[in-house]
């Protein structure tokens, strides 16, 4: 994108994509009072356009209308442009979007809506070209028949917009009063995505098919509950199909957003930090109850993107990676001519890179018919016996042929990493790096973590407002300059939530009681700003915010995963663990109150109501809880928290404290009156507790193992 000076007033705007159109010569505003006064006295109808950094046809549609200066004229003639980041303001994204697909049936970015001054949609889409084509109308044309229709029937479309946005404002109200939630629930939700599982390729649905981690662990949850084959079927062909397809990057790690087809293999390229978090804890599920070591290879190669890309030196992880490096390739950076990996490689190393990787003059990818997308095509021992080498010489050859494969990458233009640190995606970050030191036992992983959460609680946090929804990197204007943070938007119920569960996590693997208190205090904070008094349940935007200006006045309580866990089953999640470890039985009762509330809708929603039926599942299963007290450096410590973490049992946590720690009484209170009384004189221990029945301590890692296969189950 050929970049000039500002022309329109996105230029001092702290989002990436919206500084991305500062050059357009359409007059966008960003989203505020401002937009709607000026549509209001101009008299305009409102074009908004909601999309984000990495979006491939956002970029498309910024380049064929945006960019066009004929289709700018139009805009800026008739209308009041809005520019939106849904990465910066999920709220009005999360609003327009049901509005859009209601009207449409479409949904999706870039999403396109024409609304009336004072926020109300009247018509929209997402892609739009230019002129007419791909069976959809184009831009010139609806623009200009939208701003007559505007001009010749003004009041039929402000009372067609006012019915819409009254229609609009029952889809997403839950109503007290009906059934309660409970395991039938739960055990429907898991039918509907069975019905849904691909059973050749993995995955749900069919092309285009999306990464759907909550649905995953929701199925190992439950085979590890019931042990029904079936399960644990569905979650190793659904992992092992992305993993082996172009869905995953084969060289440099991590996982695309989607894959356009059934078979995991051309994806839309860009890399979001939410999904990566979201796969990397399902890897290390699988790996830890079945001891695939492929599934600790994808797990690693996770790792590798995130601290080669997305991690922060000062902590924290960026938000995404682009698709594309520039508005005229589609995932050129990450794809390869079969000339391009000759290049690179030694006649051998080329030979089994393209056997591996299926590399042939004629690629996938249709800007481009030479590009190739890398998945694997053939087993390493199929390629063995027909080279006539040992599979474990193919294999170092491969190690080999990726390493060159990497660093020649590292050479091409590089897609855009937005650098903003957005809190509901660190969380699950944080969240899963902490798994990864618990699984894979890398301390690394937990230190970035820890560093993360400690940056966010520094930087980003404020006992009386919670967590901020972003920290945004910038240079300072000290010479030399120095990178400083700068926050925003304390009033979004996912920073809060998913930020709670990180320091539980925290506090579970450290032992250190301020985690705990902020996540204690934090919970309290958010029960204040974003719980309704009335219906129960919690708001997506905070009660004293004043609501999502200029918008649908329409009230969300988030209940879809969609494209992260939903906000209101995650905060019941974290309502019962507080519930648990504080002794907090108000608490219980709000998340059984959040639960309830949904539970009339949730078979509805199927495969994206996963996250509600975790939530059920722990809240009516008793929890495993495994403590273990000893120092840390000590190698009978370290040996028990290994049997402890390698366990697989559905419902469990795992929690080590220093003896100090204990003695001291430094305890929540659900603990305080149970581990003091451990006979801690200096041998580590482990205590297994299944709901409020607890087993004699343990001192070595044999007797947890035995202890924890033979204690009783949750439900017995």
């Amino acid at each position: 994108m050929t970049q000039q000076g500002p022309s329109n007033a996105l230029a001092a705007a702290s989002s990436s994509y919206l500084r991305s159109a500062a050059h357009q010569p359409v007059q966008w505003r960003p989203w505020g009072d401002a937009a709607f006064e000026a549509a209001r006295r101009e008299d305009k109808p409102i074009l908004l356009d909601i999309g984000a950094v990495w979006c491939h046809w956002c970029h498309v549609m910024d380049r064929e209308s945006y960019e066009n200066e004929e289709l700018a004229r139009i805009i800026n003639e008739h209308y009041v442009a809005v520019k939106v980041d849904r990465d910066e303001r999920p709220d009005i994204d999360a609003r327009y979007q049901v509005a859009v697909s209601a009207l449409t049936g479409q949904g999706g970015w870039p999403l396109t809506a024409f609304l009336t001054p004072d926020g109300k949609p009247f018509y929209g889409g997402t892609y739009f070209p230019p002129d007419d084509r791909y069976g959809r109308p184009g831009m010139k044309r609806m623009l200009e028949s939208i701003a007559h229709n505007y001009r010749a029937h003004k009041d039929e479309i402000l009372n067609s917009a006012q019915r819409i946005a009254e229609a609009l404002g029952g889809i997403e109200q839950f109503r007290t009063g009906g059934p309660k939630a409970g395991a039938s629930i739960a055990q429907s939700i898991i039918e509907s995505i069975a019905r849904m599982l691909d059973p050749q390729h993995g995955g749900f649905g069919s092309a285009p098919k999306f990464p759907h981690p909550s649905a995953t662990d929701l199925l190992l949850d439950a085979y590890l509950e019931t042990r029904q084959s079936w399960l644990l079927n569905a979650v190793t062909t659904t992992l092992e199909g992305m993993g082996r397809g172009g869905v995953y990057d084969q060289i440099g790690g991590g996982f695309h957003r989607y894959s356009v087809d059934e078979r995991w293999t051309v994806p839309h390229f860009e890399k979001m930090a939410y999904d990566n978090a979201g796969l990397l804890v399902n890897y290390l599920g699988a790996y830890n109850v079945t001891g695939n070591e492929f599934f600790r290879e994808i797990a690693l190669g996770i790792l590798s993107f995130i601290e080669a890309v997305l991690a922060s030196p000062e902590g924290g992880f960026y938000a995404s990676q682009d698709a594309d490096y520039s508005l005229d390739d589609d995932g050129d950076y990450f794809t390869w001519t079969l000339d391009e990996v000759k290049a690179v490689l030694d006649p051998q190393e080329a030979e089994i890179v393209a056997q591996y990787y299926h590399v042939e003059p004629q690629g996938e990818m249709h800007h481009n018919s030479a590009k190739n997308v890398l998945f694997v095509d053939q087993p390493i021992a199929a390629i063995a016996a027909r080279l006539k080498l040992e599979p474990e010489d193919v294999e170092k050859i491969l190690a080999q042929a990726k390493a060159k494969m990497l660093a020649a990458r590292s050479m091409r233009p590089t897609p855009f990493v937005d650098t903003t640190l957005y809190a509901s995606w660190n969380g699950m970050m944080i969240s899963a790096l902490l798994e990864s030191y618990k699984v894979l036992g890398l301390e690394r992983a937990r230190d970035r973590a820890l560093l993360t959460l400690d940056l966010l609680l520094e930087r980003a946090y404020d006992p009386g407002r919670g967590m901020a929804h972003s920290l945004i990197r910038s240079k300072s204007s000290s010479s030399p300059p120095n990178f400083e943070f700068r926050v925003s938007n304390f009033d979004l119920l996912d920073d809060q939530v998913f930020i709670a569960e990180a320091l539980l996590d925290a506090f579970e693997v450290t032992g250190r009681r301020t985690y705990f208190d902020r996540a204690l205090e934090l919970m309290e904070t958010t029960l204040r700003r974003f719980w309704d008094e009335q219906g129960g349940g919690f708001f997506d935007t905070a009660r004293d915010s004043g609501g999502v200006q200029g918008s649908l006045t329409v009230t969300r309580k988030a209940f879809q995963d969609s494209p992260t866990p939903a906000a209101n089953p995650m905060a019941a999640l974290v309502l019962d663990r507080l519930a648990h470890l504080a002794e907090r039985p108000d608490f219980r009762d709000k998340a059984e109150a959040t639960l309830d509330l949904l539970a009339a809708k949730a078979a509805d929603y199927g495969l994206f109501a996963a996250t509600y039926a975790i939530a059920v599942v722990n809240h009516f299963r008793p929890p495993v809880e495994i403590v273990v007290v000893g120092p840390s450096a000590d190698e009978k410590t370290r040996r028990l928290l290994k049997s402890a973490y390698a366990t697989g049992r559905a419902g469990k946590h795992v929690l080590a404290f220093e003896p100090d720690v204990v003695r001291a009484g430094d305890l929540p209170a659900g603990l305080a009156s149970t581990l003091p009384n451990l006979p801690l004189d200096g041998r580590p221990v482990a205590l297994v507790c299944v709901g409020t029945s607890c087993q004699p301590p343990v001192e070595t890692s044999d007797a947890l193992a035995d202890l924890l296969a033979n204690a009783p189950s949750a439900r017995s």
